[in-house]
């Protein structure tokens, strides 16, 4: 499962938020932050198992002149995922815009 970031949507710095926005979706702050950190998480996790699956392909036993070539190769690659938005930043955008499925069994069960 690859997680597609869109670097040309999602800032890559630091955005100054209203609190009021990030919890109107659930009426908790604490809520909506446990939501925005669990997503967080999902897309870092995704984001270094696609890393590393990449990388995994430049390991070799051997050692010859090819090494250097790859070694650029894997640079620019390494370079690559750092220029992306921080997985915070993209649950962030995920969460505002609607793009995150999810649910409070214990509220679900209060309504009852």
């Amino acid at each position: 499962m690859s997680t597609q970031v869109t670097k040309s949507i999602i800032p890559s710095s630091t955005v100054t938020r209203d609190l009021r926005d990030l919890d109107k979706k659930t009426d908790n702050i604490y809520e909506s932050l446990v939501v925005i950190s669990k997503r967080a998480n999902q897309i870092a996790v995704d984001l270094k198992e696609e890393l590393n699956g990449k990388l995994a392909e430049f390991a070799t036993t051997n050692d010859n002149l090819e090494e250097v070539f790859e070694n650029r190769e894997q640079i620019e690659i390494s370079k690559h995922y750092e220029r992306l938005p921080k997985p915070t930043l993209v649950a962030m955008d995920d969460f505002l815009n609607d793009k995150v499925y999810f649910r409070n069994p214990s509220k679900e069960k209060e309504e009852e």
